[in-house]
């Protein structure tokens, strides 16, 4: 099986298993994050292989549906991974980027690290910000049943892992306690000029939905 064909069937097998999931984790943002690390790699030196099976199972299980379990996405990765053709020491590093590639795992003990790793992190975090990245994050606070803002509840800054993984704040709090703060944490230069245009955009629809908010525009 050429490697062509274990990134076509991988992709298969991801967009049957997210049937159904939450709309900013579903294939849609595979398929973008996917593109995002092709973007990337035209720029970069790193193992096409993995970056590719990467960025198509870094979500096969978001702990954030499974009760917070942190090991099941790497998990059913490497099981689906074990089914192919592949060596034991790529499907490793698949997985042991996606349990540290995370935003909440940057917050922790971060012990692994990789030019792969950078790549697809990169390429899932510009799908957290600008247009798409708003949309996402209403979706999810919707989902979550969460206020759009409350401005009596302020955002927290230097949140610790537990802190950001047990939030029930208002999802305009989850601007300032993630989404402007990716801009800076990119590794790669295509990333760091992509999520520059995408910042700026935030920060024009926050000005915008103040504005709004307090009757001023």
């Amino acid at each position: 099986m050429s490697e062509s064909e274990i990134i076509e069937k991988t992709a298969l097998f991801v967009q049957d298993q997210l049937k159904g999931a939450e709309s900013g984790h579903d294939w849609w943002h595979i398929q973008r994050v996917w593109k995002n690390t092709k973007l990337i790699l035209e720029s970069e030196t790193a193992d096409i292989l993995v970056c590719e099976l990467t960025a198509l199972l870094h979500d096969i299980a978001d702990s954030k549906f499974h009760g917070g379990d942190e090991t099941i996405g790497p998990r059913i990765a490497g099981d689906f991974l074990r089914t192919l053709p592949m060596e034991e020491a790529r499907i490793q590093h698949v997985q042991d980027i996606i349990l540290n590639m995370s935003y909440k795992a940057s917050l922790g003990t971060v012990l692994f690290h990789s030019k792969e790793l950078e790549i697809v992190q990169d390429a899932d975090r510009l799908d957290a910000i600008g247009a798409i990245g708003i949309a996402r994050a209403f979706t999810y606070g919707g989902f979550k049943n969460r206020e759009i803002y409350n401005p009596n509840i302020p955002f927290q800054e230097n949140q610790s892992k537990e802190e950001y993984k047990n939030t029930t704040a208002p999802t305009i709090n989850h601007f300032y306690e993630k989404l402007l703060l990716l801009k800076d944490k990119m590794n790669t230069d295509t990333g760091k000029k992509i999520a520059a245009g995408r910042h700026q955009y935030m920060e024009a629809f926050l000005q915008q939905f103040y504005g709004e908010w307090n009757g001023e525009c």
